[in-house]
């Protein structure tokens, strides 16, 4: 069972949609006693970093996210991700879970469409599970103004726009944060997902 984390500031019914596709068994929550129960766990995000964040701690969810993403698979999407890192500065400094070292901060390209919107091709670095199977020429969807700073060590993989823009990151064990939607990736996000819920079976 994936549990998605429902705490008000999340795309959950296109991540749901997408594991409905797969047929992976899955629910929408916010409740701790089901996320401790649940297989993995996935916390979507759309949204201002420092709403979503005052959104989740009056879920009253924060510690548990904490204790689970370090004992299950746990995955970050979009402004999910961003929320997995110690802290941003959109709008005002802001701390996060701090569940992986590094911050967020704003796409400072002047000469570049802001939101990054659209397809990117994926340059993997560091090996990564959920990268499984997966080949050099692989495209995702993004849709963002603010990017993630984190050590060489934290970072799975980059999209080039105009500078790297972080991907996918790790904290070298279950807790993982994509940037991009997977959900809305075709089949290679499709592939990401499947690598995911894989790894508790």
């Amino acid at each position: 069972m994936v549990a998605i984390v429902d705490y008000g500031a999340g795309n959950i019914f296109s991540v749901k949609n997408a594991l409905d596709y797969m047929n992976v068994e899955n629910i929408l929550t916010d409740n701790a006693a089901e996320l401790e129960k649940a297989d993995e766990i996935i916390l979507p995000g759309v949204g201002a970093f420092p709403w979503a964040m005052k959104k989740l701690e009056e879920s009253g969810l924060v510690e548990t996210i904490k204790e689970q993403a370090k004992l299950k698979p746990f995955l970050g999407i979009c402004l999910g991700m961003q929320l997995l890192f110690e802290k941003s500065y959109e709008f005002e400094e802001c701390g996060g879970l701090g569940l992986i070292g590094g911050y967020v901060d704003k796409i400072d390209e002047p000469d570049l469409v802001i939101p990054h919107m659209g397809w990117n091709k994926l340059v993997k670095t560091n090996n990564c599970s959920l990268l499984d199977g997966l080949g050099d020429e692989e495209y995702v969807y993004f849709v963002h103004s603010y990017k993630a700073f984190c050590d060489e060590k934290s970072l799975c993989a980059y999209v080039d726009y105009g500078n790297p823009v972080t991907a996918l990151v790790s904290d070298g064990g279950c807790c993982f944060g994509s940037q991009f939607h997977p959900e809305k990736s075709g089949k290679t996000g499709l592939k990401i997902l499947e690598n995911f819920v894989r790894l508790a079976r």
